[in-house]
């Protein structure tokens, strides 16, 4: 167990009985056959859980719809992503030579996966209640914020048309401009182009779907810092 492992362990709050599903769950596949894909997909399903189970203690008066959009928020690969750099992911995931080269340690959807990863290898070494801790620690500012009042409320795409829309400008135009990867693990980019404004933003995902809405997100972040007074970016 290397120092780097015992340091993420502390992060975690969790110690593990079985240290290589630790080591697996911070292997990609281009690193060799004992890759995380498996618990990456069993802690997908543990994650929505486990934030199912947090968001029905916390929000005892909201109703499904807004329970549904607060848990996507929370479980979409941004979010993850965001995690994964608290917990330092991109010094200790194991990648091939070839993809580390690449830039692969800092890749949202790599990173997202290992989150997920360790969620699945947290359940398995200890069952569901270290798991759930582990969602609940990683989770807190989130449920914090939400909890405040922060709305998590519209998809990133509508949020984008509505925001155009008002402004009686053309919906945006999403392009693919990248695929990378194998059929069954591929990563998308997508160009969010909004031409009346001559502005573009570029997102990615393990799907176009996710792609787009990464992309929107970021092309409404930068429309909302645009449009703020005082901002020097207003036309």
């Amino acid at each position: 167990m290397t120092s780097q492992l015992a340091s993420l362990q502390q992060r975690l709050g969790y110690r593990f009985s079985r240290p290589e599903l630790l080591t697996r769950a911070l292997t990609h596949r281009s690193f060799g056959a004992e890759h995380n894909e498996r618990l990456e997909f069993l802690g997908d399903a543990v994650l929505s859980l486990a934030v199912s189970s947090l968001l029905y203690e916390r929000f005892a008066g909201s109703d499904e719809g807004d329970l549904t959009r607060i848990r996507a928020h929370m479980v979409r690969e941004e979010s993850l992503h965001k995690l994964a750099l608290t917990l330092d992911l991109p010094q200790v995931v194991r990648l091939s030579e070839g993809e580390a080269k690449g830039g692969g340690a800092q890749r949202a959807s790599i990173l997202a996966d290992a989150v997920e990863a360790l969620i699945g290898a947290t359940f398995v070494d200890g069952g569901y209640a270290p798991a759930l801790e582990l969602v609940r620690k990683l989770l807190a500012d989130v449920i914090t914020q939400a909890s405040s009042g922060e709305q998590f409320g519209k998809d990133a795409k509508t949020a984008l048309q509505e925001w155009l829309q008002a402004r009686r400008l053309a919906v945006p135009i999403y392009t693919i401009t990248e695929t990378r990867g194998q059929a069954h693990a591929q990563t998308f980019e997508v160009e969010c182009a909004v031409p009346p404004l001559s502005l573009s933003k570029k997102g990615e995902g393990r799907s176009r779907r996710v792609a787009e809405q990464d992309a929107a997100r970021r092309m409404l972040d930068e429309l909302i810092l645009r449009d703020k007074p005082g901002s020097g970016l207003r036309d």
